[in-house]
């Protein structure tokens, strides 16, 4: 996601606030891994501090520990200069202290209003208050500009409501130290401009605010400061006038870093996708998100889709890998039809979806690393009710390898990975199958510019050996890596077409949207 405009945050240098909470020689081990080695963290009352760092440089685990979920292995906090042990999130929250999760943590099954108050319900004389906690839901609903009914279920709301969802629960709890763990992840420009001015409020009235994002850009619009994180150490810090963008990808991997080009040297094959008429249905029946679209993907191109939220991006993709129906149209996979198929015979044939949201739809969080790995393809290995382990053992060494994941093996929790190794899971499960065709939705969502460089080269070596990709994002700068065609949709169609040696300024204002100043 690209800047999104200023909202007027005053700055000031933050080592002329109060510091409000420390963090002093915090480590952290989980078994022989050491995640935090020795950090020291200042936060400042009514300043935000931008925390940045690759996947897996601590930055959660860091906030996971100012917030009660884990305990540090060695060091202490210091809330107003004294020491404190934070042993729950709800002593956290007792001391002021509140998290955004990078993950969901929501209910899928219950409405936002529960979600809102889970585990610290509004009393009333027979019980819970739900009507003061419905009108506390629809201010706050308001305040973040969003027309969400609390009384709607979390699971039928998209991934940026729920979004939205977490961003309120941590709000009603009117904190006076907030962490923001990737807090923009699946909102649109528009909703990130309303978080803006909300955290803008937040810090006139005087909340600390600790904002980690790999939405660089995004994120130096709103920092006091920020302070890089680099394999569990701290590896730089200054105030925001000091800082740019050279700045922190220099002090987060080490060069300037570039996230690859269209692969070249190769000569492209015939059509591998085609999208002829494609038309899906709004989930409210009030109009089609995805209008008439016809568009075609050789083997060896890769493709990315552009377009702002609620442009219909997520909708064509699931529909193509058969996980939303058509209601008109046709995709034809090396010219078949395969609109009739199932997710899994689409998965045969040769044709695979990376969802956008990894943990609901992508992972398995019971499973550990090999497990997710080889699900997709457990045919391969399987006969009748018996499985080949040592051939599915060899598919996932084969796979953790391909696609770098850095895992203490294929035992491994996959929650114990960090979101971009996550991300590469899920990337390596749907290869495993041997696919002629990739769709990726978000592929980069929450993952950092070096796991994003390493996503783009798997897709663009699979590229070269023939593959198909498609790929969308929501991230402008992203259309200009690795695509030979960039497609920009806005309302359900194909709004402009360019080649990969076009501008941001010509793809932005393709989809609507203007340009930050």
């Amino acid at each position: 996601m690209e800047p999104v405009g200023s909202v007027d945050i005053p700055q000031s240098h933050p080592d002329t606030a109060e510091v409000i909470l420390a963090a002093r020689n915090v480590s952290k081990s989980f078994g022989a891994v050491q995640a935090l080695k020795g950090v020291d963290l200042d936060v400042h009352r009514g300043q935000v501090t931008a925390l940045f760092g690759e996947n897996g440089a601590g930055k959660s685990t860091l906030m996971k520990i100012l917030s009660g979920v884990i305990r540090p292995t060695s060091g202490e906090i210091l809330l107003e200069g004294e020491p404190v042990s934070i042993g729950s999130t709800v002593e956290a929250r007792d001391l002021g202290i509140s998290i955004i999760h990078q993950e969901l943590s929501l209910a899928l099954n219950m409405n936002v209003r529960d979600n809102i108050f889970m585990g610290r319900e509004i009393p009333g004389p027979t019980g819970v208050n739900f009507s003061e906690e419905e009108r506390q839901a629809r201010d706050l609903m308001r305040e973040l500009e969003e027309e969400i009914d609390p009384l709607t279920p979390v699971g039928d709301l998209r991934l940026g409501q729920q979004q939205i969802v977490e961003i309120a629960r941590a709000l009603s709890v009117d904190s006076s130290i907030l962490i923001m763990d990737e807090p923009t992840s699946a909102l649109s420009a528009t909703e990130v401009q309303v978080l803006f001015n909300v955290i803008r409020d937040l810090k006139a009235r005087g909340v600390s605010i600790v904002y980690i994002s790999h939405h660089l850009e995004e994120a130096l619009q709103i920092a006091d400061h920020a302070v890089v994180l680099r394999d569990g150490e701290m590896t730089a810090y200054a105030p925001r006038a000091d800082i740019d963008l050279e700045w922190i990808v220099r002090n987060m991997v080490g060069e300037d870093f570039d996230l690859g080009h269209p692969p070249s040297g190769h000569v492209m094959g015939p059509p591998a996708l085609q999208l002829e008429g494609l038309t899906v249905a709004d989930a409210s029946d009030t109009g089609n998100v995805v209008d008439h679209l016809d568009l075609e993907i050789r083997a060896g191109e890769i493709v990315c889709v552009y377009g702002l939220m609620g442009a219909g991006r997520t909708e064509m993709m699931e529909c193509v890998a058969g996980r939303l129906p058509a209601i008109g149209g046709r995709v034809l996979l090396h010219g078949t039809d395969v609109s009739h198929m199932t997710i899994a015979e689409r998965i045969e044939a040769g044709l695979v979806l990376v969802p956008e949201d990894r943990q609901r739809d992508g992972l398995v969080q019971t499973m550990g690393v090999g497990r997710n790995l080889s699900l997709a393809s457990i045919s391969k290995f399987t006969r009748g009710l018996f499985t080949n382990r040592r051939a599915e053992s060899d598919i996932i060494a084969r796979s953790i390898k391909e696609v770098t994941v850095k895992t203490d093996g294929p035992g491994a929790p996959i929650g114990s990975l960090s979101g971009g190794n996550q991300q590469k899971v899920v990337i390596g499960k749907m290869l495993i199958t041997l696919p002629s065709v990739i769709l990726l939705d978000e592929p980069s969502r929450g993952i950092d510019v070096g796991a994003k460089a390493e996503v783009f080269r798997i897709l663009a070596e699979h590229a070269s050996k023939g593959m198909a990709v498609m790929y969308s994002t929501s991230e402008v700068g992203e259309c200009l890596a690795i695509a030979h065609r960039v497609i920009v949709m806005r309302r359900g169609r194909i709004a402009a077409e360019f080649t990969h040696d076009t501008t941001k300024e010509a793809i932005m204002a393709a989809s609507g949207e203007a340009l930050a100043a």
